[in-house]
């Protein structure tokens, strides 16, 4: 086993690990205690989240928790770089908070989750969850993809406990529309299986949108099936480094009604352009994902 520590005090801006991958913008992160998206707030907690990575192709588990002032890890792999990257850590918190507009629930937003971070998933993992994500709240979402994970995901032996990688595009493509039904995938289905089965033939890598121009970027997303406008930008912000991504998603929308109606232009491509610029342009992304996880958990929607 690998192991080691992180020094919270290291980070510019510190971290929030609890808030940072049950925020709605990851769904490939659990928890050994099973209660992801089972409590309010979702800040500043202690548990052990871990996930999986690829490492020269084979699957790899990272176990994470915050206590004492760490970030404290271990894992089959030493995963301190992939930690560095999945969590952003090398990002610095508040240089980007000062380029969010200085709005009353913006600053509310930052300060009751500061220290959450932006994820970086790998881009295959992301792409299928956002597909998921249509009209679902975030713990089902979840749930989904678990239930893939434990499926059709590789088993890896850690610590005398099995754990499941998440599928590979080639796992997914090789079942059935019925069976991924069958695991409450609904009218979802049919896209994960054929977006998988374009991934795993060649057909078309989500890696590839990596150095378009941003808007040039969210089309080539849209090749995939199941994938408009609003998931392109998730997979743009959450896995491949676009952070001026802002994802107009339900919540979105209505802070744009309430608090910018100036940036609704009737239509995705000017309204996006608009509320990017509102949200401080080059890291909107990042007070996009604030707001959200605000507004989200104040609701009690979830």
């Amino acid at each position: 086993m690998e192991q080691g520590v992180i020094d919270v005090e290291s980070l510019a801006g510190g971290i929030d690990l609890q808030a940072t991958v049950e925020s709605g913008q990851s769904y490939l992160w659990d928890r050994d205690d099973g209660e992801m998206y089972q409590r309010d707030g979702a800040t500043g907690g202690d548990a052990w989240y871990w996930t999986t990575v690829r490492r020269d192709g084979s699957p790899a588990v990272i176990r994470v928790r915050q206590r004492d002032g760490v970030l404290e890890w271990e894992s089959t792999i030493d995963a301190k770089a992939d930690l560095k990257r999945l969590l952003r850590l090398e990002d610095n918190l508040s240089a980007i908070r000062k380029t969010a507009p200085d709005d009353d629930v913006v600053q509310s937003a930052y300060d009751t989750f500061w220290g959450m971070r932006l994820v970086q998933d790998p881009p295959f993992g992301s792409l299928i969850s956002f597909i998921c994500s249509a009209q679902m709240r975030v713990a089902r979402i979840h749930s989904m993809q678990q239930a893939l994970r434990d499926t059709f995901g590789e088993e890896v032996e850690f610590d005398g406990r099995t754990y499941n990688a998440y599928p590979t595009p080639s796992a997914l493509a090789e079942t059935t529309e019925a069976r991924l039904r069958d695991l409450g995938l609904g009218y979802r289905a049919p896209y994960v299986q054929r977006t998988a089965e374009m991934v795993a033939t060649g057909e078309a890598d989500p890696g590839e949108a990596v150095g378009l121009d941003y808007e040039d970027a969210r089309e080539s997303l849209t090749r995939f099936v199941g994938v408009g406008d609003k998931v392109a930008d998730c997979v743009l912000l959450f896995s491949l480094d676009y952070l001026e991504a802002v994802p107009l998603d339900t919540w979105i929308r209505s802070t744009i009604e309430e608090y910018y109606p100036e940036c609704e232009r009737g239509n995705y491509t000017d309204t996006s352009r608009a509320i990017r610029t509102a949200l401080g342009g080059e890291f909107a992304g990042y007070t996009q994902t604030y707001l959200f996880h605000y507004l989200r958990t104040g609701s009690n929607e979830d």
